[in-house]
């Protein structure tokens, strides 16, 4: 349920268009062709040289007797903590404690980001997993090794330091190196500090360059672990169970999407990537389990843009006895929630807007959403030929070829989404673009089924389940004649699924919602590459 049915027929053209030959898009830059470009410091002879530097710098230690690569250092703090320990010290009280003897010592490690020397005095900066620390070296009060050690070490270097804490001059808290190792040498070289990775293509590429000296790019994916951690709090307190199902699957389903194969050697079977764990929470179900979730990878093999990825997260969760108004009022709150304990506040940045996620979210069906947006009256929600020349108007191809609702839904998405800024749910979906939601008893064309827009893209879709097996069977042999007809993205028949229907499941209600692009708007990026360690490129070379 992650990304819609409808989303990815109406994005896979657009998506597979935008597909770069080298490079994934900037999230400033609207296009999502980039230039080639090459990182400041790799810049051919001088880069060869710099290597060559460190690598005779790493067989000088080991002649000394050193290991360039030690894993001898023994942690007693982290930056965060020496923050916090002397956050209220003055520069008197930590001069004093030195001069008695009686300052405590303390044993960090990190990577050296920075160093500048002044004749006799020199200044480092070191960054370990909690943030940075000031380091401070006095060459009179120093072992000559330790000063040579220092002034040999480069930027990048994983170090070693021990001593106590002062402050500057200028009162900035430094802990005063009395011993200094480098621990791993660093054979090649961070970008220039004044520029950064400003190659877009090198910072996906090169994520762990990119997570080194982009301090944004570092809480990007603090924020995405937090948001994974409140989820599970948030369904655990409401006895959700959370489980886990098979991403190799003999029969895929649960969406609209064309998925990846493989093959199992062993049992010599084709199988498949999931597309989506929904049929399988369903069986979970049936079985019993009235409340589960699952944060999941799933895998389309469709076009890449910045909102599509192959493999991506989602969250599905699944409430017997509810329906999809309920799961409403529960996303509200989840969504809401998560932006308070993320930032403090309801209000958050996105792009050139201002997003309000306070509940309630505001409520669009599809037929005034076309009146709305589309100029189709709702008295012609199911006029086909007022419905084409929308289409014409908008340029939707092969318009002509489309069922009813598949052709209801290309005109809302063309005409709607990029309008779809503030929290919207969207709701009373067509059946033709809905085989697994169960039908609207007061209108039998439509479904129980919202999709919650925010930032003009869907983030979550959600339905009252279908439990009837025999209308299921119905709506898996519609799809199948689809597919018949030339739709790879159709749903295939799954006769054990239906086998399971027969067994009952309650009346529930299910929802999925896209991870990835959750965290891209708690982050303020608008490229899901951004919220990803490792999205997919094109080979390199």
């Amino acid at each position: 349920m992650t990304q819609s049915n409808s989303d990815h027929q109406s994005n896979q053209a657009q998506a597979q268009a935008a597909q770069p030959k080298n490079a994934q898009p900037s999230p400033a830059q609207s296009s999502p062709a980039q230039p080639k470009s090459k990182p400041v410091i790799e810049d051919g002879k001088r880069l060869v040289k710099v290597i060559a530097e460190r690598r005779a710098k790493a067989e000088e230690m080991k002649a000394r007797g050193e290991n360039p690569f030690a894993n001898d250092f023994k942690v007693s703090h982290l930056a965060e903590d020496l923050s916090a320990l002397f956050a209220e010290h003055s520069l008197e009280d930590l001069e004093a404690a030195i001069a008695e003897g009686s300052a405590p010592r303390f044993a960090i490690a990190g990577r050296l980001m920075a160093k500048r020397s002044f004749g006799k005095v020199a200044f480092g900066s070191l960054r370990d997993r909690s943030g940075d620390v000031q380091l401070s070296f006095f060459r009179p009060e120093l072992d000559t090794d330790i000063w040579t050690a220092m002034k040999k070490a480069d930027l990048g270097d994983i170090v070693g330091c021990e001593g106590v804490m002062m402050r500057t001059k200028a009162g900035e808290l430094s802990l005063k190196v009395d011993l200094f190792r480098v621990l791993t040498k660093s054979l090649r070289p961070l970008p220039d500090k004044w520029h950064g990775l400003t190659d877009t293509a090198t910072r996906y590429r090169q994520r762990y360059v990119d997570l080194i000296v982009t301090p944004e790019a570092r809480d990007t994916f603090k924020m995405r672990s937090k948001v994974l951690r409140y989820l599970r709090q948030f369904f655990d307190k409401r006895d959700y169970m959370e489980v886990e199902t098979p991403m190799l699957q003999p029969q895929y389903g649960g969406a609209a999407a064309k998925p990846f194969e493989t093959h199992h050697n062993a049992l010599d079977m084709k199988l498949f990537m999931r597309i989506a764990p929904e049929l399988n929470l369903k069986r979970l179900v049936v079985g019993g389990f009235h409340r589960v979730y699952e944060i999941n990878r799933c895998f389309r093999n469709e076009g890449i843009s910045t909102r599509h990825n192959p493999e991506f997260t989602s969250l599905e969760f699944y409430e017997a006895f509810a329906t999809y108004e309920d799961l409403m009022r529960l996303t509200e709150e989840l969504i809401s929630g998560l932006a308070e304990h993320l930032h403090g506040t309801s209000t958050l940045p996105w792009g050139d807007h201002e997003l309000n996620l306070s509940a309630p979210f505001r409520r669009l069906s599809v037929r005034d959403g076309l009146a709305q947006y589309a100029g189709v009256p709702t008295e012609s929600f199911y006029d086909r030929e007022v419905l084409m020349e929308a289409a014409k108007r908008l340029k939707i191809g092969k318009a002509e070829s489309m069922p009813l609702g598949y052709l209801q839904m290309a005109v809302f998405e063309e005409a709607c989404e990029a309008d779809l800024i503030q929290p919207t749910f969207v709701t009373d979906f067509p059946l033709d673009v809905s085989p697994l939601s169960r039908r609207k008893e007061s209108e039998p064309t439509l479904v129980d089924r919202f999709e919650l827009y925010v930032g003009g893209q869907e983030i979550a879709n959600a339905f009252s389940e279908l439990n009837d097996p025999d209308d299921q069977r119905g709506r898996f042999e519609a799809q199948v004649e689809a597919r018949d007809s030339g739709d790879d993205e159709a749903h295939p028949m799954d006769e054990d699924f239906i086998r399971a229907l027969e067994y009952a499941m309650p009346p529930t209600a299910g929802e999925g919602i896209g991870i990835d692009r959750l965290v891209m708007l708690l982050t303020n990026n608008t490229s899901i590459r951004d919220v990803l360690f490792f999205p997919l490129l094109r080979p390199e070379h």
